[in-house]
């Protein structure tokens, strides 16, 4: 189905179909060389905005995660929000936030040019920059700090060039730390109720075919308990157990150590190589909590120790968090 345009520009049919077919999917989006592919409602890919008239792209999350914990059936809705043109705003709900997250990143990694920010995320983080740069001012920064900045700055811009391996890396590592926080017995109980819900799914199916009581109330609890379970990731599936996790991980582990071969004296060990985590080590070292990369390396670990659930942070420091925390955490702070 070829897409439908949003804004003023087109792109010839010829070229938009080639370059939708060959986009790089993201969730119910895509980014393609000449245009990034929105959802509808019900159908994927269906609006296109050509690259040119793109003028922001950034996360909004319509509610809360019950204070930042992730509890409660709702705790979320994620969503992309794309402003092109005079100010014009497409939003697109994702059922997973790690894909918002993948989608920026890409859109960071091949389109520079383009905010990833909205406008109020962009104002305080031009404060905190602002913040640094006087502390640094008011400090005498000795010439192995500036070297050391300038170091993970250059690390942390090579990261940036392939979002996919570190992005692997920080979601594998947080599915490890959820799936070693879960009691195993709950995922044979959900099994188990599935399989419940199956058996009366097909009974309430026969008691409506042969006019039996109560068949409606059998297929409806059926249904429930299908979709329920089958959408919550409580199932032990084939992507859902102890071995396939570790194998994706120590795999993104792997595929990052290949990657920063190359690179002479990588700062960070390549199960701590996110660029988020590089970004926060720079800001410990402008605030003059440590001299060099293996002291700011030692203070970030201790700064995301001391985060927890009592520990109240603004939003976008919670996103930087969540990223960068479970890479820590399964490999036991080493």
């Amino acid at each position: 189905m070829k897409p439908r345009r949003l804004g003023n520009v087109s792109i010839p049919d010829e070229e938009l179909i080639k370059d939708k077919k060959e986009c790089k999917k993201i969730g119910p989006c895509g980014i393609g060389k000449k245009a990034v592919y929105l959802s509808s409602f019900y159908i994927d890919r269906r609006y296109y905005i050509p690259i040119s008239s793109v003028k922001r792209i950034f996360k909004r999350i319509a509610m809360s995660k019950g204070g930042f914990t992730g509890k409660g059936v709702f705790g979320t809705l994620s969503y992309l929000v794309v402003v092109y043109e005079d100010g014009k705003e497409k939003q697109c709900n994702f059922k997973h936030e790690e894909d918002v997250d993948r989608f920026l990143a890409y859109i960071e990694e091949e389109y520079p040019d383009i905010p990833v920010h909205s406008l109020e995320a962009e104002r305080k983080l031009a404060e905190k920059e602002r913040w640094l740069a006087e502390k640094q001012r008011e400090r005498n920064v000795s010439e192995e700090t500036k070297r050391c900045l300038v170091k993970l700055e250059q690390a942390e811009q090579y990261l940036k060039k392939q979002s996919d391996i570190y992005m692997d890396l920080s979601q594998s590592a947080k599915k490890k730390r959820t799936y070693d926080r879960s009691n195993p017995a709950y995922k044979w109980v959900a099994l188990a109720i599935v399989l419940m819900g199956g058996a009366a799914f097909v009974y309430g199916i026969y008691a409506l075919t042969t006019h039996a009581g109560f068949g409606m109330y059998f297929l409806l609890f059926g249904l429930a308990a299908i979709f329920l379970f089958a959408g919550a990731n409580v199932l032990p599936t084939s992507k859902n157990n102890k071995n396939y996790i570790e194998k994706r991980l120590t795999e993104s582990i792997s595929q990052m150590e290949e990657y920063i071969r190359v690179y002479p004296d990588f700062p960070v060990p390549a199960y701590y190589a996110h660029p988020i985590v590089l970004k926060r080590m720079q800001e410990i070292m402008k605030e003059g909590r440590a001299r060099n990369i293996p002291e700011a390396l030692q203070v970030l670990k201790k700064d995301l120790k001391a985060l927890n659930s009592s520990v109240v942070v603004e939003k976008e420091e919670y996103d930087e968090v969540v990223a960068i925390k479970p890479m820590f955490l399964v490999m036991d702070y080493k």
